[in-house]
């Protein structure tokens, strides 16, 4: 990182200037001695010859794999405890980022995955701890136990978060580099809030060609500083292709994709949907055109790299119907029963739709109908799962339907002080029930005189 370098470079500075200071001194005090001698001339001049013992003069020769003999090797010098404590303290944070970034597997690190794996996650937290209690246990062991009340430099802490670089790819990269693409990063987060900000300010909608040419502008500056399997892996876990991957993945819920089959997926259309990107929006009969081409061109990349057997899996999970009957077989533990079940659903819908678009059938009639088929397909799925077929519920009796009474003709008759319903039936020999139905909205208990009735003709009895 940055500061390192800086501190090195003032602290090597420092060190230079103190080993001048030292030879110096010392042509100082041999200055003195020469002339204690030359002021004695009447005794014999004595020569002695001063082993003066050698410097360091480069950080080379101070750095040392072995911490114990890097903080002697400082303190040999005279360097500062406390600069010696910062030193060790930045080294050995160094030392366990390095290891955090290449020995932690995390569920980021799978971008293979609709859903982060929540074993993986437990176990890269567990991972975590056990590095931070033997970094601690080491930095004890070198600057005493009270080692981090001085500590004045530890592992950077941004004031933004970055993109997290780490696993078997981007977890070895060279520092410079690892700064390089986070700043890469930065800047491209920065250039698409001040879009977004600036649409927003004028009530415009975001343009999704302008969008699509502010990602490729962050591929290029990081193909400038990535190798190409460095930058596939960035992208597989970064890019908005991949992410929109994933999204589509948990959707179908089912599919389940293989580490090999998710690369395959994402280097057959990657390139595709971007064409398709910068495309969007556009409605005139070319772009139109290109955007069909692209389109069928996509789906003939999909079916290449997953294969024909896996493609239909795939599309099929598309139909709601068909994710259905996957958590039906999945749930009874007979998840190659899925296909044959959702068959067995489809053939049912369609029995549905014949029934409730047959316009004979009444609605007591359509309703017994539908019944029917519901049960058929219960008996059926039971069948594709190997489960015992439910008992048969008792049918629903067909309800008896009266013959309808004969339309009667009748003439009217005006009630008289002191006549009911019942006089008048006798009077004509019907029954109350024939008089009803003479009268069927009348409520023939409340008749009163200088009211009307219909009286059967047929029936009249004089």
């Amino acid at each position: 990182m940055r500061w390192r370098l800086l501190f090195f470079l003032s602290l090597g500075l420092n060190l230079a200037l103190a080993a001048g200071w030292l030879v110096s001194a010392r042509r100082d005090r041999a200055a003195d001695a020469v002339e204690i001698v030359s002021e004695s001339r009447g005794e014999p001049l004595i020569r002695t010859n001063v082993v003066l013992r050698r410097q360091f003069f480069s950080w080379d020769e101070l750095e040392s794999t072995d911490y114990p003999t890097y903080i002697a090797n400082l303190r040999a010098i005279r360097c500062p405890e406390q600069t010696i404590r910062d030193i060790i303290i930045a080294e050995i944070n160094a030392l366990f980022a390095k290891r955090l970034a290449t020995e932690l597997v995390t569920p980021e690190q799978q971008w293979w995955r609709s859903e982060p794996d929540t074993n993986v996650a437990r176990a890269a937290a567990v991972k975590m701890r056990e590095l931070d209690v033997e970094r601690r246990e080491l930095l004890t062991r070198l600057l005493g136990p009270d080692w981090e009340t001085g500590d004045m430099i530890s592992l950077p802490r941004p004031s933004r978060p970055g993109v997290v670089l780490d696993g078997p790819v981007l977890g070895n990269l060279p520092d410079d580099v690892k700064q390089r693409v986070e700043d890469i990063s930065v800047r491209s987060r920065e250039r698409m809030q001040q879009y977004v900000d600036a649409q927003a300010a004028e009530g415009q909608p975001l343009d999704p060609a302008v969008l699509a040419e502010l990602r490729k502008q962050t591929r290029q500056e990081l193909a400038s500083v990535l190798t190409p399997p460095q930058l596939e892996e960035y992208l597989l876990r970064y890019s908005q292709n991949a992410e929109a991957l994933r999204a589509t993945l948990r959707e179908l819920q089912y599919f389940d994709a293989t580490p090999e089959e998710f690369r395959a997926i994402f280097r057959a259309t990657d390139n595709l949907d971007q064409q398709i990107e910068a495309l969007a929006g556009r409605t005139d009969p070319n772009s139109r055109a290109q955007l069909e081409s692209l389109q069928r061109q996509r789906d003939q990349a999909l079916r290449t790299a997953l294969g024909q057997e896996r493609y239909e899996e795939y599309m099929l999970l598309h139909d709601p119907l068909y994710r259905a009957a996957m958590a039906s077989a999945q749930e009874a533990g007979t998840p190659e029963a899925a296909r044959a079940i959702y068959e067995i659903n489809l053939a049912t819908a369609e029995e549905f739709a014949r029934i409730n678009a047959n316009t004979n059938l009444t609605e007591q009639q359509r309703a017994i109908e539908l019944q029917r088929a519901h049960l058929k397909r219960l008996e059926a799925n039971a069948v594709a799962m190997g489960q015992e077929i439910p008992p048969e519920e008792p049918p629903v009796p067909t309800p008896v339907e009266l013959p309808p009474v004969p339309s009667l003709r009748t003439h009217p008759y005006v009630l008289g002080v002191g006549e009911s319903v019942v006089s008048i039936a006798m009077r004509y020999g019907v029954t109350m029930e024939q008089m009803q139905a003479a009268n069927p909205n009348v409520d023939l208990k409340r008749l009163r005189p200088g009211d009307l009735v219909q009286v059967p003709d047929a029936l009249q009895g004089e």
